[in-house]
């Protein structure tokens, strides 16, 4: 199932698998997918969870660190890279970081961002395993 990042956060919701198999999702709390996680429905058929590809900004500069800092500081979802930043469009936020001296280029592909303080994430659990209700 090909889920973008804001599709991969979820606790109860009804899912299509790119084959068109439905079920449903029933989280005890809301939960960050990622890549390579998988549901296990209740047949013991799993579902293995796909980053789709979609519209981001890659950010290069000569000051990464500095960069990162300011994204950070505005509380947007970052995925960090040795040479670089990866975040999702923002008009506002692309502004800033030129204004900054950033390098930004328009990108199409999977978006990982890194996890919250003491590795929460978007409330982030690191169970694999999930199970999910087939319909």
């Amino acid at each position: 199932m090909t889920l973008d990042y804001e599709a991969r956060f979820l606790r109860r919701k009804r899912l299509v698998t790119d084959q068109g198999w439905a079920f449903l999702v029933d989280l005890e709390k809301t939960t960050s997918l990622n890549d390579g996680d998988a549901f296990r429905l209740a047949n013991d058929s799993h579902v293995r969870v796909i980053a789709a590809d979609e519209p981001l900004m890659s950010i290069t500069g000569d000051n990464l660190m500095r960069l990162a800092w300011h994204i950070g500081n505005r509380h947007t979802p970052c995925q960090i890279e040795r040479d670089r930043l990866v975040i999702q469009c923002d008009p506002v936020i692309r502004h800033m970081l030129e204004h900054l001296g950033a390098e930004i280029r328009e990108v199409f592909e999977p978006f990982s961002p890194e996890g919250g303080a003491y590795g929460e994430g978007r409330t982030h659990s690191h169970e694999h395993g999930r199970t999910a209700h087939a319909h």
